[in-house]
């Protein structure tokens, strides 16, 4: 019993020492957005929207952070540089009333305003308060497998009345952007398909044009 127990203890250590890296790579789409292009509606300061996705290390840091301005509400508009299968989410605030309660996630929708909130989102979650970006809230995978866009609109907060959040992370996987159009250029120019993917293609470009 207790070689068990020992072993079972050593095990959960191990996965504690090397979880912190492991974490750090899954939570890399943050480099993935195209932050030129990233929208953040109702920060009280321009720009700040974009300060909080950052590396995994830095999850902790108060320095940099968005606020609401008008009510408690913040609308983040995400356009990645490629296609992303999003696995989970952390957002973490101060550990008061500012601090986000509620998220609704919507994928594929560039430029959403907060007239369009009021659809049906792809996934919503009540938060727990998580000063330290220690909660993950896992998304429905074969709902956003292939993400270009994503909307996190935070609909309220604990009561306060403006909104304060330090870090949005965003899990799971990428993948490079256009490497269809590619094919296509190469088959226009070769007139000779490399493989399948091509043929399958050539069809939906005929029939957009």
């Amino acid at each position: 019993m207790s070689r068990d127990g020992h072993g079972h203890s050593h095990h959960c250590g191990c996965e504690g020492e090397h979880e912190p890296a492991e974490r750090g790579f899954e939570y890399g789409l943050y480099s993935r957005i195209d932050l030129e292009k990233m929208q953040c509606l109702n920060e009280s300061r321009d720009g700040d929207g974009k300060v909080v996705f950052k590396p995994w290390d830095q999850r902790n840091e108060r320095d940099k952070y968005v606020e609401s301005d008008a009510d408690e509400e913040l609308l983040f508009n995400i356009p990645f540089t490629g296609s992303v299968k999003l696995k989970g989410i952390i957002i973490s605030g101060e550990d008061d009333d500012s601090h986000p309660a509620e998220i609704r996630l919507y994928k594929n929708i560039p430029q959403m305003s907060f007239d369009d909130t009021g659809r049906e989102p792809d996934q919503a979650f009540r938060l727990n308060r998580d000063p330290l970006a220690e909660l993950e809230y896992p998304t429905k995978i074969a709902r956003f497998s292939n993400v270009h866009h994503l909307s996190v609109h935070i609909s309220k907060n604990y009561g306060a009345e403006n909104t304060r959040v330090y870090y949005i992370g965003l899990r799971g996987e990428y993948s490079e952007a256009h490497r269809h159009e590619v094919t296509i250029c190469n088959y226009e120019a070769a007139a000779n398909p490399a493989d399948h993917k091509v043929e399958s293609i050539i069809p939906q470009t005929n029939f957009i044009s």
